[in-house]
């Protein structure tokens, strides 16, 4: 019988041959993978010459799915074609807009394909009190998340202040976490010195949010992991990536977030063969890009070693790194670029409470003095405080197409107020208006643009589609509707990425500079990331925390 059994089970065993890179002995040899069950049976050692290699998949240490405006289940057919097998995510967008709900969501449908997702409890719905958010996740309901099993780890901590100044609410759910044996991820940009030390303490695990090389060594110095991360308006590889010469064990790579077009063209396999440019080790760069992640967050996630999940991929070499199959419990699930996951129609599920806007809704009277500025900083989080004359026409203040002072407004989308005005620098649009319900982290209503008549007409194309990113120019009016909660198609990836395109050229042609419009524009709500933005409530100092007048009288 055990014989019979035996012969049986041999019938079912596939193998894959290559160059088997083996990350922790730091060798690589011509090699066998016998596969059974979805598991690597045994590995076995040759004297062959094989062409190919055999590398573990990669993994997204810290992504907003949200962002690729696709959801969990779409979302994994164009990453496993880039290679990656696991993504380790935070549905803290969809939170804000749906609460438990949302996440909920974002697990139900991520069920039933391949790419092994991990979920947080979002530690900051809403990110501030500042703004307007769709929910509420108040200590007891993040603890109703960290009991589920599903929920590997508490999202990122973007209340840094919170935790520096001992915030019931905050050190309630940081202490939740860790009563549940759950992971900590953290968010602290330009946290240095004792601040710094007294967050990591706190048990803040990760930091996805350095800038310079000398502010990662000092997070990695306190405990915590460093975050390499390159996204679609957020990019720090290159200052970031020297920490490989000594610090790999303490690095993972992560998108945090990746907008269609970009994700379309690579994800973290950019990474990986950027850092092969450099001049870093194979087994060194996939150590940060595959099982840093794995072994940090304890993911169930197969690192090329007898027993683990048949989770790899094959590739044409270890220089141009052409992902020939990508794997996941031994079965491929993209093949040579082509996706082989199956399409899903995705359910909607929304929140939109507000109604279409008039014109002189976003007209602003001069209120006398300067006026205080955002200064956008392409590829960055980050914006400048600044301060300018304003342009003053029929006692109201307006756009400055010469300075490159444009008007910026804010529209509630969870209830029906006026909208809050401010202005912007760098955006360089000469004509027309763009708009976005993508708006981190409450996703109300962001538009930019030269004219009152254009950015309402911007905004009302995104409520009557209930969500979307929007552009207006005279008679031109395009849309990429957004139905799931305002922030995610439920369209296949290559024809959100291709409109997504359709709209970046457009906001581009219509003068902006920035290398992504739309995803900088997503990120000047964003209150808990300096220097100067905007919410509902009105222009809000991330340096002193607080809101502001558009005004600056003396």
């Amino acid at each position: 019988m055990k014989e019979g059994f035996d012969s049986e089970m041999k019938k079912d065993i596939k193998t894959v041959s290559g160059n088997i890179v083996d990350v922790f002995n730091s060798e690589i040899y011509p090699g066998t993978l016998e596969i059974f069950n979805g598991k690597i049976l045994d590995i076995r050692r040759e004297h062959q010459n094989y062409k190919t290699h055999i590398i573990p998949g990669f993994v997204d240490s810290h992504i907003h799915i949200e962002s690729s405006m696709l959801p969990p289940s779409e979302f994994a057919r164009v990453a496993a074609v880039h290679g990656t097998v696991a993504v380790v995510s935070d549905p803290h967008e969809i939170a804000n807009v749906l609460g438990i709900d949302g996440v909920r969501y974002m697990m139900e449908d991520a069920k039933g394909v391949p790419v092994k997702f991990s979920f947080s409890a979002p530690s900051c719905v809403p990110a501030t009190t500042f703004e307007t958010a769709g929910a509420v996740l108040n200590p007891s309901k993040v603890e109703e998340l960290l009991r589920l099993k599903e929920i590997k780890y508490l999202g990122e901590v973007m209340n840094f202040q919170g935790v520096i100044n001992g915030d019931p609410d905050v050190m309630t759910k940081i202490h939740s976490a860790r009563r549940y044996s759950k992971l900590i991820d953290g968010h602290a940009p330009g946290l240095r010195g004792k601040d710094l030390a007294t967050y990591a303490n706190a048990g803040i695990s990760t930091n996805h949010e350095c800038i310079t090389y000398e502010e990662a060594i000092e997070n990695i110095h306190v405990g915590m992991k460093v975050q390499i991360r390159e996204g679609s308006a957020a990019r720090n590889f290159d200052e970031l990536v020297p920490l490989l010469e000594n610090y790999a064990d303490s690095c993972m790579f992560c998108s945090d977030d990746k907008h269609p077009d970009d994700l379309m063209r690579g994800h973290i396999n950019e990474m990986v063969k950027r850092s092969l440019d450099y001049g870093f080790d194979i087994v060194k760069v996939l150590r940060v890009a595959s099982v840093n992640p794995v072994l940090h967050y304890g993911l169930d996630v197969g690192l090329l070693r007898t027993g683990d999940d048949a989770d790899f991929l094959e590739v044409d070499s270890l220089k141009d790194l052409n992902i020939i199959n990508t794997y996941i419990k031994g079965e491929i699930v993209a093949r040579q670029g082509n996706p082989l996951i199956h399409q899903r129609l995705s359910k909607t599920a929304n929140n939109f409470q507000v109604g279409v806007k008039k014109r002189e809704d976003f007209a602003l009277p001069c209120g006398g003095g300067r006026i205080n500025v955002i200064g956008a900083i392409d590829g960055q989080l980050t914006t400048d405080k600044l301060t300018a004359d304003p342009n003053v026409e029929c006692g109201y203040v307006v756009s400055d197409i010469e300075r490159d002072i444009l008007k910026i407004a804010v529209v509630n989308r969870y209830k029906d107020v006026k909208p809050m005005i401010g202005f912007i620098r760098n955006f360089g649009l000469k004509k027309g208006a763009i708009a976005s319900s993508v708006a981190h982290d409450s996703h109300n209503i962001l538009a930019v643009g030269v004219g009152d008549e254009d950015i309402c007409g911007a905004v009302n194309l995104i409520i009557e589609e209930q969500g979307g990113i929007s552009a207006v120019s005279g008679d031109r009016k395009v849309i990429l509707s957004l139905p799931i909660a305002g922030i995610m198609s439920n369209k296949d990836y290559s024809t959100v990425a291709e409109r997504y395109t359709v709209m970046d050229q457009m906001a581009k042609s219509m003068g902006s500079m920035l290398a992504a419009p739309f995803m900088t524009l997503s990120f000047m709500a964003l209150l808990v990331i300096p220097r100067l933005k905007i919410s509902d409530g009105g222009l809000f100092d991330g340096d002193r925390f607080r809101f502001i007048s558009v005004f600056d009288v003396p």
